[in-house]
């Protein structure tokens, strides 16, 4: 069937810019790990579609602000990650967990401002969740709630697997020249890993095509009828977002630092969290250790890849942790890359007149998503 998708929708900036507008805005968004935040003033920074978001612990509560000094526009915190009170470098004024500014040095001398003026200064602020080890944020001025989101069932699933996180955490951004649309549509397909990994997962997962009758047949209809409203396009999206075990391991490796660990689960199975739109969870250990992958879009043609590399939470400290999470990070690179590799010469080769994809029974779950998209881009339903 071919999609609708052209190439438009990967390679204009404008298009970029309402999916800003339409998709992202309203929906929650991951921005890092619980455990990187677990004392009074950890913090950590991201880029959410070109909005500098700080999120801070003050004293254990967590709020998150736009990252910018209302003074002079800079940004409060520079690094990705630390622990610092929330205090601008450039002229010293610092701030609470409510937003208000709490402190400008010499402000009767040099700054004067009037009473009324100096009570309306508060950072923006914006709303979070906590779901189990993860850390979302909201950029809409009316979140949505999270379980129009993500159902009830996929986010208890999100609490088990990232409560099994240990604290040691190794971080790593890959920019790669894609649209970050391309990333969930090679996620969602389960056929390429014999092809593209052939060398590498596949030769540890081999993983099974299958085609889902009921999903095939609701993409059909949603091709014919579209999405009626938004009650049911908040269903659907409920349904977009999927984990757990997904395909039986080949082997499992022994290493000794499996005993250091409280393994997820008992099976010798990749696991595999989709949640959308652009947050992946994957361990292909067998629930000993987990990549987390969140793909940023920074424009049409571009898009960061942030990975978060962890072990099962360890029953004790042992030497060689942090060479298990390098020697995780290059494993799970080596499998990135090659999606990355793949991805970025289909963005090349993408132009104004270039034929639309075709895509298999097989590829349902795209295609549902696909009218779905659509739909929320021609306004028929709104989040």
């Amino acid at each position: 069937m071919q999609s609708r998708l052209t190439a438009e929708a990967y390679q204009s900036e404008e298009w970029f810019a309402r999916e800003r507008a339409l998709l992202f805005k309203p929906l929650w968004q991951f921005v890092g790990l619980l455990s990187m935040l677990d004392r009074h003033n950890a913090f950590i920074t991201r880029s959410v579609w070109g909005v500098p978001v700080v999120v801070q612990n003050f004293h254990g509560e967590l709020q998150a602000f736009e990252n910018l000094c209302l003074h002079r526009q800079n940004p409060l915190q520079t690094e990705s990650q630390g622990v610092r009170p929330l205090v601008c470098s450039y002229h010293g004024w610092g701030y609470g967990a409510d937003g208000a500014v709490q402190h400008i040095p010499f402000e009767a001398d040099v700054y004067r401002y009037p009473a009324a003026e100096r009570a309306c200064l508060r950072l923006r602020r914006y709303a979070l969740e906590v779901v189990g080890g993860l850390v979302f944020i909201n950029l809409s001025d009316t979140p949505l709630p999270v379980t129009d989101q993500l159902s009830p069932e996929l986010l208890d699933s999100l609490r088990g697997v990232s409560m099994a996180f240990d604290g040691e955490v190794l971080q790593a951004t890959f920019s790669t020249r894609m649209n970050w649309k391309l990333a969930y549509e090679n996620l969602r397909d389960s056929h390429h890993p014999r092809y593209v990994h052939a060398q590498s997962l596949y030769q540890k997962v081999k993983f099974a095509v299958s085609l889902d009758g009921a999903g095939v047949a609701l993409s059909q209809r949603l091709r014919q009828q579209g999405v009626p409203g938004r009650d049911e396009a908040l269903s659907l999206m409920r349904g977009f977002s999927c984990g757990g075990p997904d395909a039986p391991m080949e082997s499992l490796p022994p290493y000794a630092w499996h005993a250091k660990v409280e393994r997820y689960g008992h099976l010798d199975w990749y696991y595999n969290w989709l949640v959308f739109p652009n947050l992946h969870i994957a361990s292909g250990s067998g629930g000993y250790s987990f990549i987390i992958e969140h793909h940023v879009p920074v424009s049409a043609g571009r898009t960061d890849v942030v990975v978060h590399y962890v072990t099962a939470k360890k029953k004790a400290k042992y030497a060689v942790s942090a060479a298990v999470l390098l020697a995780h990070l290059q494993g799970a690179e080596t499998v990135l890359r090659e999606d990355f590799a793949v991805m970025e010469r289909i963005q090349a080769g993408l132009h104004a007149q270039a034929p639309t994809a075709v895509l298999g029974d097989f590829e349902s779950a795209n295609q549902t998503i696909e009218h779905w998209y659509l739909g929320l881009m021609d306004a028929r339903f709104s989040l």
